[in-house]
C-alpha cells in the first residue's frame, strides 16, 4: 500500500466531470479518479473547511461511527476493474477491526473528516497507468501536460 494525500480537485475539460487527484505522500505517483459532482462537493467543502449549520452526509456518517464507539483507522483504494475503482473503509470499534466496501470518493470524504490516512494499492496505480496506455499511447504524457498547465492555486478552489 502506498500512502497518498488529496492534492486537490479539478475538472476534466473534455467531459466537465470532477477529478479527484491523489498524490503519493513521499513520492511522485499521482492517481486521478473521476468522481461525481456530489462527492466532489463533499470533498471540496472539507478541503476548504466550509462549516454548515447542519451535518452533511459524510459528517453524519463520521458522527454515527463515533457514537457507536468506533473510529476510522484508514481508507484504502484496493482495486480497479473495468474503469471502476473500489475502496475499503477500515474501522476499529468495540467489536474489533472491520472493513466496509465503499466508493473511493465517499471513503476519501470520510477520511478527510476523520483525519484518517489514505492508501492506494500499488496494483491500482499500475492498472490505472496501464489502462491509460491501452486507450492511447501518449495518455500518460497528456495527463502530465494537463497537470503542468494548471495553476497550483486551482487545486482546492473547486467551486460548486
Amino acid at each position: 500500500m502506498i500512502r497518498m494525500n488529496v492534492q486537490g480537485l479539478t475538472i476534466d475539460p473534455a467531459s466537465n466531470s470532477p477529478i479527484l487527484i491523489l498524490k503519493e505522500t513521499d513520492g511522485e505517483a499521482t492517481l486521478p479518479i473521476w468522481i461525481g459532482l456530489l462527492e466532489a462537493t463533499a470533498i471540496a467543502s472539507e478541503l476548504e473547511k466550509v462549516a454548515f449549520s447542519r451535518p452533511m452526509t459524510h459528517d453524519l456518517l463520521r458522527n454515527l461511527i463515533a457514537l457507536l464507539g468506533s473510529r476510522v483507522e484508514r481508507v484504502e483504494v484496493v482495486d480497479l476493474k473495468e474503469n471502476t475503482f473500489y475502496a475499503l473503509i477500515h474501522l476499529m470499534g468495540p467489536q474489533g477491526a472491520m472493513s466496509v466496501d465503499s466508493r473511493p470518493s465517499d471513503a476519501i470524504a470520510l477520511a478527510l473528516r476523520s483525519e484518517a490516512p489514505i492508501f492506494v494499492a500499488r496494483r491500482v496505480l499500475e492498472r490505472a497507468g496501464a489502462a491509460g496506455k491501452a486507450e492511447s499511447e501518449d495518455a500518460e504524457q497528456k495527463w502530465k501536460d494537463l497537470l503542468d498547465k494548471m495553476d497550483p492555486e486551482d487545486f482546492g478552489k473547486y467551486k460548486m
